[in-house]
């Protein structure tokens, strides 16, 4: 499995064109034919910034804040449940422990000059 597919599998059910799933992807540092490497964590975090890049931009979209009725059925409350999952996902990148190295120097920061 590939990062795209890894991408669209996370996504179920948007669709995009090849060059938008590039785009998403290359934007956070992942080549989508390279394999998926599900044992590194640093992978999956920008395989879920990816995800989430996604569905933040779904969620700018206008038409999306609105409801829907399709045979005598209401869709509500997409956007509130697209943000849920948004926020479900942040938790999930905010969670994941990666082996990345602090190169400022310093965990420290100032706040006032």
């Amino acid at each position: 499995m590939n990062n795209l597919q890894r991408l669209q599998m996370e996504v179920k059910g948007i669709t995009l064109t090849d060059d938008e799933w590039n785009v998403y992807l290359v934007e956070n540092g992942l080549t989508p034919i390279e394999a998926y490497d599900a044992s590194s964590n640093i992978n999956k975090k920008k395989l879920y910034q990816t995800a989430l890049s996604v569905l933040e931009s779904i969620a700018n979209s206008p038409t999306s804040m609105k409801d829907y009725k399709i045979d005598d059925m209401t869709v509500s409350q997409f956007h509130e449940n697209l943000m849920a999952r948004i926020d479900q996902l942040q938790n999930k990148i905010d969670n994941l422990r990666t082996d990345e190295v602090d190169t400022s120097g310093s965990g420290i920061f100032m706040l006032y000059n």
